[in-house]
């Protein structure tokens, strides 16, 4: 095995550290079973509702942004609550945002907030596991195992891609989550074959180049179709003898691997140097908006859930000059994206999601977390699961809407609660696929894909 170490990370508020490690297997490619991570993905004819060629895309704040800071400011609440910024009307009558979002205030109309989605929970690893999994139970900062598989990891088992030859799950640059990698994006009990494909590296140097994909210097087409037929030659008489059909889908799936190694399109779909320097400039740049980019590269090209990992939303203190670095770039990306994708004619295929894992305190502290005031900088805002807001646009979703809204301190929802599950729901009506479906957990027992909720019928 190569360990690799992925740098140094800041810490959380926790005490864990962002720090993580990533282990590539050294085995061939067969033996190593890509195409057993593909077959292990092929259960979409049986399980889809209907035949859809949409993905989604997730724009994952890790540390939790706050709802007061960007979608639902409340200007008429006391200082200490309505914060530094002021809000700014949008292209939708009644619809505001934070003045450091110019951008998507032009285009609200292509966009709708969620304001009223909670799981009152304010530990980190609580919240990131109910809104990356659909449940919480079990999971906190003194216990930080996933319990349950990746809601994506669930998608692309039923789904698989949308193109032969491309990975259906993808993360920009890595799934991580509170500095568990892949921790809460991982397929638990799907099986490791389902946790993310991961790019690495920062899609905004000019060396930025994705590994695994396309072959070694020493290993060409003709040496690894010689391999290939030597596989055939070795299983041509148990082919011969089965009667089930496995031998026929592991050929194919056999097939694909090869495809997603060997085939030009993968390689051109991690490949930013195709875009117009027009084009990059619209997203930003720097790693984020280059992040961005490259998703809506990938769905264009046929994966089907594609995570972006943008980290550090933890803003105890100094909330002021963190979010003035921080929200400026997220206006730019999400505007670069739902411009281009609806440029494109993809925007009503791509539902774009943008969230964290919690929420921050309606009321902003003191900046002395536990210590004197502004001890530690400027005040902040800490944990909060009562009330959240989350960004959805485009896979065919109604633009310009606010479903549901918090009460006058945005402590908590006053209009149409809603919960992980629903959002998720919302997810599997936009790609198509049943979720109802069960898969076994560990020990045999039949878990359903998701537990609680409904499709939120509002955006559609």
């Amino acid at each position: 095995m190569l360990r690799i170490a992925c740098g140094p990370r800041s810490r959380y508020c926790d005490g864990y550290s962002r720090r993580s490690f990533v282990q590539i297997g050294a085995t061939g490619l067969f033996s190593a079973g890509l195409a057993n991570i593909l077959a292990a993905r092929s259960a979409v004819a049986e399980q889809q509702l209907s035949p859809r060629d949409t993905s989604v895309i997730l724009l994952w704040l890790d540390g939790g942004p706050g709802h007061m800071d960007t979608y639902d400011l409340k200007p008429e609440a006391p200082a200490e609550y309505r914060g530094i910024w002021k809000p700014i009307a949008t292209n939708v009558p009644g619809m505001e945002v934070t003045e450091l979002f110019p951008l998507q205030a032009k285009i609200a109309d292509r966009f709708s907030v969620i304001r009223s989605l909670h799981h009152d929970s304010g530990d980190h690893f609580t919240g990131g596991h109910w809104m990356l999994t659909g449940r919480g139970e079990g999971v906190s900062g003194a216990n930080t195992r996933s319990k349950y598989p990746f809601i994506g990891a669930v998608a692309t088992k039923l789904a698989g891609s949308r193109r032969p030859g491309m990975p259906a799950n993808v993360a920009i640059p890595y799934g991580m989550s509170i500095g568990l990698r892949p921790g809460y994006f991982g397929g638990h009990y799907l099986g490791v074959h389902h946790n993310p494909f991961e790019t690495d590296g920062d899609p905004n140097a000019d060396n930025f180049q994705v590994r695994n994909i396309g072959l070694s210097p020493e290993l060409t087409v003709d040496r690894l179709n010689d391999r290939r037929t030597l596989l055939t030659s070795f299983d041509r008489m148990r082919r011969a003898a089965d009667t089930s059909g496995a031998f026929e889908s592991l050929e194919r799936f056999d097939r694909t691997a090869f495809e997603m190694v060997t085939g030009a399109g993968t390689r051109e779909a991690f490949d930013l140097t195709r875009e117009t320097p027009e084009t990059r400039e619209r997203y930003g740049r720097n790693s984020w908006g280059q992040s961005t980019l490259l998703a809506r590269r990938l769905v264009e090209a046929g994966a089907t859930f594609v995570t972006c990992h943008f980290g550090g939303w933890d803003h105890h203190w100094d909330l002021k000059s963190g979010m003035e670095n921080y929200l400026p770039k997220i206006d730019q990306l999400v505007y670069g994206l739902l411009t281009d994708l609806s440029d494109r004619g993809i925007l009503d295929r791509t539902l774009v999601v943008l969230c964290g894992e919690f929420s921050r305190t309606p009321r902003m502290n003191d900046g002395g977390n536990g210590g004197p005031p502004l001890s530690k900088g400027t005040p902040g805002r800490d944990h909060w699961g009562g009330a959240m807001s989350c960004f959805v646009a485009g896979g065919g979703i109604r633009g310009g809407q606010l479903i549901g809204s918090t009460d006058r301190l945005g402590e908590a929802p006053k209009e149409r609660p809603l919960r992980p599950g629903d959002l998720h729901h919302t997810m599997f009506r936009v790609l198509g696929i049943d979720s109802h479906a069960h898969f076994p957990d560990h020990s045999g027992r039949p878990i359903v894909a998701i537990d609680h909720g409904a499709v939120i019928d509002e955006l559609f």
